[in-house]
């Protein structure tokens, strides 16, 4: 028997059918411009169900609802903490496109942010405190956009007040912290989301698929990448008041210091008490996707070498970074490079077969068979984007939140629970911790 993947991308041609069972030998190609993508319902539907992703499918529209969970048209009500770029630019506008949501209720400890978030949710209720937004009774459900450090005691605050939770990786800031998040999910009974997008995007799943079945072999070597080329940002200074930031709450636990508007306005991620550095940030989103693909579990062995390039003086963390982990339960090293000073291979995951190599990125999968080894090749091309681009036309927010939505009103686990978010972000507190304390950690 053979599976094809047939080309849906000419607009003028009738949309063809994804297959999803995977054969070795499967051929084809899909080549799917973003009104396809969104729009190819069934398909999609057929597609993600086959896959065991039914909730993506709540992208095209609908819910699938039970009796413990949210009644099929009830609004589900959403509060939003922390709404700077990452929520505003990209979580916000994927909400609005999902039904059966309705913002109300914002909290943010920056002014700007406050009224950005107040124009895209007219009539919510808005505070600096978050915890008066969990406490409203007008709230089901949080997205948590906040810095690394407040990931956690938020996640735990809001599962604790009986809301579910959508959170922004890494999940968690210390590896200390892990367990405390995974219990408040577990004890009080809460959807948690970690915002690792990939799991639900459709050349992930069918990656997943691939290397399930066998047909590339003992997979011996993993390479991930994200590298970009932010040097004339560095110095950036933004012109932030102390009077617009309520200081003392961005800080939360992290130790007390004086305000500085370029540690606080998004390059918290670089300064090691608020954030992990490229680690973290970047190198969690493939970690977690590889461990979707194959459960590896921990490494045994961690490395890394770091370097301040560009940014000497100015962050804390590496701008240049590679870290190695050895798996030898699986026979497998893995191996991410991530820099700031050059974009070249951009940000993709490729993992080596014996028998065919498969990479990844946020708009691709290609399959490419090892010389003289019996696997055909196959491409998916979703949308339009360059190889290697941080973000694609596939709308990844859009559908990890519709997953997040589904298991809200099924009660139940989503694509990306706290344990899983947990796991990958230990990986890279690993990485760190081999960096700054200059060794190999052998577990």
């Amino acid at each position: 028997m053979r599976a094809r993947i047939i080309p849906v991308g000419h607009r003028n041609e009738q949309p063809g059918r994804l297959c999803s069972p995977f054969f070795p030998g499967v051929v084809g190609t899909a080549r799917m411009g973003h009104d396809d993508l969104m729009n190819f319902s069934q398909s999609r539907r057929e597609f993600l169900e086959s896959t065991g992703v039914v909730g993506a499918a709540l992208a095209a529209g609908g819910y699938s609802a039970t009796s413990a969970g949210f009644p099929k048209n009830e609004t589900i009500q959403i509060g939003l903490i922390g709404c700077g770029g990452r929520m505003n630019i990209r979580l916000v506008p994927a909400l609005k496109r999902i039904p059966g949501t309705k913002i109300t209720a914002v909290c943010d400890i920056f002014d700007v942010n406050l009224a950005k978030a107040r124009q895209s949710a007219p009539g919510a209720f808005v505070t600096n405190d978050y915890r008066k937004l969990l406490a409203r009774k007008d709230v089901d459900a949080v997205i948590i956009g906040s810095p690394d450090h407040w990931h956690v005691p938020m996640t735990v605050d809001a599962c604790a007040a009986g809301k579910d939770v959508y959170v922004e990786k890494p999940l968690t800031h210390s590896i200390e912290e892990g367990q405390a998040v995974i219990d408040a999910q577990n004890n009080h009974e809460r959807v948690v989301q970690v915002g690792t997008q990939q799991r639900s995007m459709p050349q992930f799943i069918k990656a997943r698929e691939i290397v399930q079945s066998g047909v590339m072999g003992p997979i011996h070597k993993v390479h991930m990448c994200w590298n970009r080329n932010h040097t004339p940002f560095r110095n950036h200074v933004p012109d932030i008041k102390a009077s617009q930031v309520d200081w003392e709450r961005f800080l939360g636990n992290a130790p007390k210091q004086p305000f500085e508007p370029y540690r606080f306005h998004r390059n918290w991620r670089w300064f090691w008490d608020f954030g992990g550095g490229i680690l973290t940030d970047l190198m969690v989103h493939w970690m977690d996707a590889v461990l979707f693909i194959k459960d590896f579990g921990l490494p045994s062995e961690v490395t890394t070498i770091g370097d301040q390039f560009t940014t000497k003086g100015v962050w804390q963390t590496p701008d240049t970074i590679q870290t190695l982990m050895r798996f030898p339960k699986h026979a497998m090293q893995l191996h991410f490079e991530g820099t700031f000073a050059s974009s070249h291979n951009r940000a993709g995951i490729t993992m080596m077969g014996e028998n065919a190599t498969l990479y990844l990125d946020r708009g691709r999968l290609e399959l490419t068979p090892q010389p003289d080894r019996k696997v055909e090749p196959i491409e998916m091309l979703l949308g339009d984007g360059d190889r290697g681009a941080d973000f694609s036309t596939v709308d990844g927010e859009k559908l990890h939140l519709a997953d997040w939505l589904t298991a809200v009103r099924s009660r139940r686990k989503p694509s990306a629970p706290a344990e899983a978010g947990v796991m990958a972000a230990q990986i890279a507190h690993l990485g760190n911790q081999a960096y700054r304390e200059g060794k190999v950690l052998r577990l």
